[in-house]
């Protein structure tokens, strides 16, 4: 609990693509890299306030380094008849030797990248206005450009405190565990008088759809499913249906259907059950035989002794009864 992830770099691969695409041998990759952090170090360090959101890079193979640059203010990265943009590219292709082309991409929305909308804030915080105003103002700036879940993080020593606390503010729904969720991320840090107060700001515009992914892949744009595809498996067809089909049965030859038609018809047995044999004694106790309605034959049920078929020796002789006549006295 409490280990936050990059938004940006967890979803690398899924649908966003890297800001460094090149591939470099062992030998060289260090060296690449260190270039790369200088040379994006240089160009922000020279047009600090010109916007700029994201820088690009891409090596060739023939040693043409080419970097893009984001920007929501084009006019100040190229200056006045291009004299900015010939400069800085004489000056990165003097330090790293390699060729450099440059090329600036304008956004349309500054409110909706969140590397600007924190910069923003960082500028007002430095220029002493209220964090929380400065965190409002922008959380409804966002929400108005469109973009459905903003949430600010302020981290510092806040309006001179002594002790640092941290501060946050969030409006709408900001999905960080959803790969299919576009969340931008962005950070920057305001140097104040009282100390370095950090400013954080995620920003949710809305989940990319299997078809905007597929759109990305076609644009040519380094997504993990174009660089490693994965082998798709040949269709095979339905098996086929058997209860639909007649068995067909092959014909008989000319000397068993001769031998069919000769043999007369046989009826069809019928299982009974025979009853062992009865002796005499046992037909006599048994009484005579009935017949049921199904037409099998059985024995008859014997009746059932009565109680007047016992015999008269049986019989309790019956008490004699008193005289009712008085005696005499002698």
């Amino acid at each position: 609990m409490g280990h936050k992830v990059h938004p940006n770099a967890f979803r690398l691969g899924v649908f966003r693509p890297w800001e460094a695409n090149w591939f470099a041998n062992p030998k060289d990759y260090t060296k690449m890299l260190h270039e790369d952090l200088e040379m994006r170090r240089t160009i922000l360090g020279r047009l600090r306030n010109a916007g700029i959101a994201k820088i690009e890079t891409e090596r060739s193979s023939n040693a043409q380094l080419t970097v893009t640059i984001h920007t929501a203010k084009p006019g100040i990265v190229i200056g006045k008849g291009g004299s900015s943009v010939d400069q800085l590219r004489e000056d990165l292709e003097k330090r790293f030797g390699n060729r450099v082309r440059i090329s600036i991409q304008e956004i349309k929305q500054p409110e909706l990248d969140a590397q600007l909308v924190a910069e923003n804030i960082a500028s007002q915080i430095e220029r002493r206005i209220s964090y929380k105003r400065a965190m409002k103002q922008a959380i409804l700036r966002t929400m108005r450009s469109g973009a459905k879940g903003v949430r600010v993080y302020c981290g510092g020593r806040l309006r001179g405190a002594e002790m640092a606390r941290r501060e946050w503010d969030r409006e709408g729904r900001v999905p960080l565990h959803t790969l299919r969720a576009d969340i931008d991320f962005g950070r920057a840090t305001a140097k104040t008088t009282f100390g370095a107060i950090g400013v954080k700001c995620w920003i949710y515009k809305d989940q990319i759809s299997p078809q905007q992914r597929r759109l990305a892949i076609a644009d040519g744009a380094p997504i993990g499913e174009a660089i490693a595809p994965q082998p798709e498996l040949p269709e095979m067809p339905p098996p086929p249906r058997t209860d639909l089909v007649e068995p067909v049965t092959p014909p008989l030859p000319a000397e068993a259907t001769a031998e069919v038609t000769a043999a007369p018809a046989r009826r069809a047995r019928t299982t009974r059950t025979t009853a062992a044999p009865k002796t005499a004694a046992a037909a006599e106790s048994a009484g005579p035989t009935r017949t049921s309605p199904r037409g099998s034959t059985g024995p008859k049920a014997a009746p059932r002794a009565k109680a007047a078929a016992k015999p008269a020796a049986e019989k309790k002789p019956a008490p004699a009864k008193k005289s009712t006549t008085p005696r005499k006295k002698s």
